[in-house]
């Protein structure tokens, strides 16, 4: 088991902030621009634990060098099902510097859309240590 998704499913956010690199950029599936920094992307992960329901990985997909990682997950949203994958690239430091994350169906991803939507300012407020 790969150890973002150890830390993710023990509820870890100090281990899971640890692996993410300072120069990390964060691509949501249901916002236009990438979120870049670490601050930023701990809180729309903490963000997401809030709203997810259900969260589980049932899949991993590594790539052959070690830098790349997919890692599949279930959950609803607002009693909306959700599909989804995690793109993890790894810099040389082994920290996670690409996080990239996709969802279906439109459904649930609009229900993710609404969900993060009102975390929006606790987020940000978050981002910023407040």
């Amino acid at each position: 088991m790969h150890p973002f998704r150890r830390a993710v499913e023990a509820g870890d956010h100090e281990a899971i902030e640890a692996m993410l690199a300072d120069h990390v950029v964060f691509t949501s599936p249901v916002a236009y621009k990438p979120y870049p920094g670490k601050a930023v992307t701990a809180a729309i992960l903490r963000a997401v634990v809030r709203v997810f329901e259900d969260f589980r990985y049932v899949r991993e997909i590594a790539g052959a060098d070690g830098r790349d990682h997919v890692l599949v997950f279930t959950a609803t949203v607002d009693g909306k099902d959700v599909q989804g994958c995690d793109f993890l690239h790894f810099d040389e430091d082994g920290l996670i510097d690409d996080f990239m994350v996709m969802v279906r169906p439109l459904s649930g991803a609009n229900a993710l859309a609404e969900a993060m939507a009102a975390q929006f300012g606790r987020i940000q407020r978050e981002a910023v240590g407040g």
